[in-house]
């Protein structure tokens, strides 16, 4: 089946639709990862785009239960430029085009991904609308422009749990929780974290678990007062989409909770709380998503490969707290991949540290989280 995509600068690509009829609108990125298309497309931080692989086959080893990052599938479509049908790995569970199908999201196929992504890096991320319905190129092009903006949008309300759910034993073990009666698990031997889903991926919630962590999973919307009633050890704040400026409501919640215990911000977390402090942040020409994005840990100068999927940045000359400094560095395009507070216990990255690429030149940021609750000596909160 004939599918068109159209930019909203007016280019036009032909490709084919492997998962039947379609017509949907949304941000074009790419993705530069040769494998983790399953994780890419249940990762909630794409909500709202259209995600192009620049790798050429795609579906080759089908997909499974395990490798997902959330409860469903975030992406508006994925642009690849073939197919491969019959998946072969032992781990596989089913066909690619099968489980797209499941969630009515686009598949396209025979896109010169090349091509469009070179256009992407030269032109900057666009909106762009897809279909295999109106093939009518400057009906298609004016559906695009008439889309929903990047910038100023807050998709968070879309993808965040509606109500606050317990991670524990690897699986959330309760969702229908009252937080005015909410007790924490008697574990002596464990960390307790509120972590703030702004989009969270599971992987996150596994490795905070493996070291130690009791999770308790709220609302993107929780106000201050409720954290400190709830008294966790640590604050996280999650992944996740959109433009963080949009999203004022935990920009508030952050610049209360600062000082009061323990922060570590990961992706669209470390955003606000760059926002909290004082800062501010600009959108990139076009994003960092992909598998092997080398930052530099200006600490000891070791270079870590990183897994990234952002398209917004920290502007670290709007921070003016001599006490901010910046603790990791993309080497790309030298842009902020870290902060860190010399005074109280707060730190956060741009990258993902659970997607562990290198694969672990970055889980130790999970380590230094511990430490910090270790060494932290709660003040006194006013409720």
């Amino acid at each position: 089946m004939k599918a068109l995509l159209a930019l909203a600068d007016g280019t036009i690509f032909a490709g084919r639709s492997f998962t039947g009829s379609c017509e949907t609108s949304g941000e074009v990125v790419f993705n530069t990862s040769m494998s983790g298309y399953q994780e890419i497309l249940t990762d909630p931080s794409y909500c709202g785009q259209m995600v192009t692989m620049t790798y050429p086959l795609i579906g080759n080893y089908g997909v499974n239960k395990e490798d997902v990052e959330s409860d469903r599938i975030h992406v508006k479509a994925l642009l690849v430029k073939e197919y491969q049908e019959y998946p072969s790995n032992w781990r596989s569970q089913g066909k690619l085009a099968d489980y797209l199908k499941a969630s009515n999201i686009p598949g396209i196929e025979g896109v010169d991904t090349r091509a469009l992504t070179r256009h992407i890096r030269l032109q900057g991320v666009m909106k762009a609308a897809l279909s295999t319905e109106d093939m009518e190129p400057h009906s298609l092009v004016e559906k695009a422009r008439q889309s929903p903006d990047m910038a100023g949008s807050d998709l968070v309300r879309k993808v965040t749990c509606k109500k606050p759910m317990l991670w524990q034993d690897g699986r959330f073990q309760n969702s229908d929780m009252n937080l005015d009666k909410f007790q924490w698990p008697e574990r002596p031997d464990s960390w307790r974290v509120v972590a703030m889903d702004f989009g969270i991926k599971l992987n996150i919630l596994r490795c905070l678990e493996k070291k130690g962590c009791t999770i308790l999973l709220v609302p993107a919307y929780l106000d201050s007062k409720t954290i400190n009633r709830l008294g966790p050890d640590g604050l996280f704040l999650s992944n996740g989409p959109g433009d963080p400026a949009a999203v004022s409501y935990a920009v508030d919640t952050i610049r209360d909770q600062i000082g009061k215990r323990p922060i570590f911000g990961i992706c669209l977390g470390h955003q606000l709380v760059a926002l909290a402090l004082g800062g501010k942040t600009f959108k990139l020409k076009f994003g960092h998503r992909g598998a092997n994005q080398p930052v530099n840990a200006l600490a000891n100068g070791k270079i870590e490969i990183t897994s990234q999927n952002h398209g917004f940045c920290v502007d670290m000359e709007s921070l003016k707290d001599p006490a901010v400094e910046v603790s990791h560095v993309n080497l790309n395009d030298m842009t902020v991949e870290g902060l860190i507070h010399k005074k109280i216990p707060l730190f956060s990255v741009q990258f993902h540290p659970e997607a562990s690429p290198g694969p672990h030149d970055a889980t130790y940021l999970f380590d230094r989280f511990i430490e910090m609750m270790k060494g932290y000596k709660k003040p006194e909160i006013r409720k």
